[in-house]
């Protein structure tokens, strides 16, 4: 048996791993959650590191490291395929006698488990891995505690996140509706050429037909009644020089 490790030393322990940045811990508590099971397990506190990495905050249990528990406890294991798309392995233990387990790439399609760039690298071993977490749990469940492999915890992160939504379509622009009276009465109090000026865009938009051609001939005799009576009468500048004494 394992001889216990006080807490403190556990504690000293579990900040020097987090510290390091090797083991994927990223705080202290962690480290040590993982060392106390590991203690309760009858196993020394630094083996949590060598066996359980941390996985969208859960704990779990290397498949490795299941394997390695699951034959240290008499369990035996063949493996029957062993491919980048198919592994098949044997699974038998004295108490849980023995079952067959096949994992596929395309089980692991329907699973929705390929969005893991893992599985397009290194598809054998993550067949594999999928394969000994269920036969171990199916056979002998006990030397794992119900624990999730570690390619399992990257597998759940990946189906779980949640899907982000496609934007809304952009809206249709609001169509333009011109109304011709109003217009009609913008171009009569118009007073300037640059005032009718401004009313180009709205006339230019009008859907062809009779309202259109009203707006126009209005807008045309605004324009001529403007230049007139900028225009002075016959004359004029005469008046204006002899008034001004220049004549």
């Amino acid at each position: 048996m394992t001889a216990l490790v006080p807490v403190d030393q556990i504690e000293r322990m579990a900040v020097s791993v987090a510290r390091s940045g090797l083991f994927g811990f990223k705080t202290p508590d962690q480290a040590m959650a993982l060392m106390l099971v590991a203690q309760a397990e009858n196993l020394h506190p630094a083996k949590a590191i060598q066996e359980y990495h941390i996985i969208n905050g859960k704990p779990t249990l290397k498949a490795d490291a299941m394997l390695a528990r699951f034959q240290a406890a008499g369990g035996r294991v063949e493996w029957i395929e062993y491919t980048d798309t198919k592994v098949v392995g044997k699974f038998s233990h004295q108490s849980g006698g023995s079952v067959t387990v096949e994992w596929t790439v395309e089980m692991g399609r329907k699973a929705g488990l390929l969005g893991n760039p893992t599985w397009t690298k290194y598809p054998r071993q993550m067949l594999r891995s999928r394969c000994i977490a269920e036969g171990i749990r199916t056979v002998f469940p006990g030397v794992i505690v119900g624990s999730y492999s570690e390619e399992e915890g990257e597998d759940m992160t990946i189906a779980t996140a949640p899907r982000q939504a496609p934007p809304p379509p952009a809206p249709e622009p609001a169509e333009i509706v011109i109304n011709a009276e109003t217009l009609l009465e913008q171009i009569e109090l118009a007073s300037t050429l640059e005032g009718l000026e401004l009313l180009r865009a709205d006339i230019r938009r009008m859907p062809k037909g009779e309202d259109r051609n009203r707006v126009i001939a209005a807008a045309t005799r605004r324009v001529e009644q403007i230049r007139a009576e900028q225009e002075p009468p016959a004359g004029d500048p005469q008046i204006i020089q002899a008034e001004e004494g220049t004549v």
